[in-house]
């Protein structure tokens, strides 16, 4: 049970003030979760920090940047009614003038946050327009009692459509005043050696700074609850390994028939790589030691293939396999690879996923309980509660950094001594897999199966769209399919990122209605397969999509990527997205669309992607280049699965927090006495409730 001491930080967002149904909505999008709580919005880090206490002159303010100017109000310009041009307001100081820029906002209103004749306080950023000063919607506008109440410093976050910077820094302080001082997990002399303040400090410390250095991922405060979260996640990693060990293994040896036909139903010859990783898996399941390895490939080197052969072994022995993917997509995807292979060997196939129901999911459940059915795919829905398996012997994750330690022991939970193999599309640095598995075993797929073709990469300005179009409308004449990649759903106020449903109804006008599908991560489970469907089957030509398409859908005849605004995606990323074509008989081109200038690093990025098709380097220049975040893929920095520690930053904090793990966990494996209180307190507060479970289920 969760200590109720935790109660205030989970609960519902909408305990908040000023949080109302229709504020949840865009609290729910920024934070990731449908029904956000108090500790969802205390995690949300800041982006950035502005330092109020840059007083320049209207003179002196620096264009782009952001400011807090004393003026003089002069005059209002407002539009005529029913005219759709902004209202001005023109101020001034003793070095110059400036005009303020507000739309859509009502004369009355304006003119009364901003009396003629007064003296007011603006917050926000100048620029230059005509060669003119002016301010466009100022963050704050203050007269001398609300001066004197301005913080002097204050955090920026990232936003979401429907929400203001406002909106979440007066959340924050009401979440802030519900943080209860909490028992102090981490071992006294690494408090002491890091100077850290405690947990209810480190988030005021943060969310509420009084010097610029409080709210940077190097302070002391983000350094603490860094640590937080890395010992949080290492004390759960050795708890596993603590309980993987005292369980023991079951040795599961086949007999190698299975494996044979379908060897003989391959169009294709196993790359040395593939002998070599499935040697290492036979010899894991044989042991009588608990298989935990994670098997790395590059886009299109055959993992698929890999796992069912594991698979086949634990068959063959009388046993079952399942293999859980992170969306119904990538489930189905690899459902379409393994049902003909199976088949050829006699091994009954099912795929369990949320759109499975009624009477079809009844008699995939009664299969796994009975035995009869050998190998189900599927997605979470394979972890879910009524799910019980005959005797499970294989559980694979794929893309297993979508899942977190928790699912991964539920569903290792779901037999007797399980062996796991983790697989991953996206090559991780060493430093990485330490971090985020502990000491694993490791196999590494480096080649390419027979008959990839290199993909033709190449950055064109966002200023050459009509030519990118022509070009893809010569493709389609020669008979070839293309995809879209956009990097949003539908435009916001405050990004000018090409929207997916506009490109999918520009390039409709261009090359027809039928031609074009679009899929995007809001569209049901049911939609999104119908359009991939189409797509897969050449009844459409083109895919616009957002990133859902980044793992695992195989159209071979698709031979054009184009990815829009190339430059906001993680190096990893757009990797995976270009292992999407490249997979038949033709020649296949990778076009990155940049909007210039860009900054030195997103040029690093798109000339490696120019030069190199090879993941594993890739993936360390990832790591080098923008943190780990995008080495997987998962967001723009941060480690996946953490809200707090970043790998370039707290990197050192993982050998430290390792440590400590391991002089805790081995001397007191079930958490007892007043340590253990404070550390299962933790691991609530950083959710890795299943530690806590795995505890009680010794």
């Amino acid at each position: 049970m969760r200590p109720a001491l935790l109660d205030p930080l989970f609960a519902p967002l909408t305990t908040l003030p000023g949080i109302g149904p229709k504020m949840v909505r865009p609290f729910g999008r920024l934070l990731g979760r449908e029904n956000p709580r108090v500790i969802d919005l205390l995690f949300h880090m800041p982006s950035g920090l502005i330092d109020r206490r840059a007083r320049p002159t209207i003179f002196e303010a620096e264009p782009e940047t952001d400011v807090t100017l004393e003026v003089r109000v002069d005059g209002h310009s407002a539009p005529p009614p029913g005219r759709r041009a902004p209202h001005r307001t023109f101020v001034s100081d003793a070095s110059g003038d400036l005009t303020v820029v507000h739309f859509n906002i009502e004369r009355a209103r304006i003119e009364r946050l901003l009396p003629v004749g007064e003296t007011r306080w603006l917050c926000g950023r100048v620029t230059l327009y005509d060669g003119m000063r002016q301010m466009t919607h100022p963050d704050r506008i203050l007269d001398a009692a609300g001066l004197a109440k301005l913080p002097p410093v204050e955090p920026k976050y990232p936003l979401t459509e429907g929400l203001a910077g406002g909106h979440v820094r007066r959340a924050m302080e009401a979440a802030l005043a519900r943080v209860p001082e909490l028992p102090e997990a981490i071992p006294p002399e690494l408090l002491e050696r890091g100077d850290w303040p405690s947990f209810r400090e480190a988030l005021k410390r943060i969310h509420q700074p009084e010097t610029p250095v409080d709210g940077l991922p190097t302070g002391r405060a983000w350094e603490r609850l860094a640590f937080d979260e890395l010992y949080a996640h290492q004390v759960t990693l050795a708890l596993v390994r603590q309980t993987q060990v005292k369980a023991g293994g079951r040795p599961t040896r086949g007999d190698g028939r299975l494996a044979a036909a379908i060897l003989k139903a391959l169009p294709f010859r196993l790359t040395s790589a593939q002998e070599e990783a499935l040697a290492a898996i036979r010899a894991d399941l044989a042991a009588d030691t608990r298989m935990l390895r994670l098997l790395q490939g590059d886009v299109g080197s055959g993992k698929t293939v890999v796992a069912l052969l594991a698979a086949a072994a634990a068959i063959e022995a009388g046993r079952q396999a399942a293999l859980m993917a992170p969306t119904e997509i990538l489930a189905r995807q690899h459902l379409e690879t393994i049902a003909p292979l199976a088949a050829a060997a006699g091994i009954e196939v099912a795929v369990l996923t949320g759109r499975e129901k009624g009477r079809t999911r009844a008699g995939i459940l009664e299969g796994l309980a009975s035995g009869r059915i050998g190998l189900v795919v599927g997605t979470h829905a394979l972890i879910q509660d009524d799910v019980a398996f005959a005797d499970l012997a294989l559980a694979i994750v794929d893309e297993q950094h979508r899942f977190g330690v928790e699912q991964r022991l539920t569903f290792s939970r779901k037999g007797a001594a399980v062996d796991m193999l983790l697989m991953t599309a996206t090559p991780i640095p060493r430093t990485l897999v330490l971090t985020l598995f502990g000491d694993m075993d490791s196999s590494e797929l480096r080649e390419k199966p027979p008959g990839r073709k290199p993909v033709d990469t190449r950055s064109v300005s966002l200023e050459r769209l009509d030519e990118v179009v022509g070009a893809l409308g010569r493709q389609l004449r020669d008979g070839a399919q293309a995809y879209w990649i956009c990097p949003l759903v539908e435009e916001s106020d405050t990004s000018d990122l090409a929207a997916a449903t506009e490109r999918a109804a520009h390039l409709k006008k261009v090359f027809g209605e039928k031609a074009v599908e679009l899929v995007h991560g809001r569209m049901s489970g049911a939609d999104k397969d119908a359009a991939m469907a189409r797509f897969a089957s050449g009844e459409a030509r083109i895919l616009v999509a957002t990133t859902v398409v980044e793992v695992g859908v195989n159209v071979p005849n698709a031979t054009l990527m184009v990815i829009e605004h190339a430059e906001r995606f993680g190096l990893a990323q757009l990797h995976q997205l270009r292992g999407r074509v490249g997979r038949g008989e033709k020649a296949s081109t990778c076009l990155l669309l940049f909007r210039g200038p860009l900054s030195e690093t997103s040029k690093a990025r798109l000339a490696i992607l120019r030069e190199s098709e090879d993941g594993f380097r890739i993936a360390e220049e990832d790591l080098r280049l923008r943190g780990e975040g995008d080495v997987l893929g998962t967001k723009q920095s941060g480690l996946p699965g953490f809200k707090v520690a970043r790998m370039e930053v707290h990197g050192a904090l993982v050998s430290q927090a390792r440590d400590a793990a391991a002089r805790l966990v081995p001397g007191n494996p079930d958490l007892e006495g007043p340590e253990g209180e404070r550390v299962r307190t933790l691991l609530y507060v950083q959710e890795r409730d299943a530690a806590v479970r795995l505890l009680s289920a010794g």
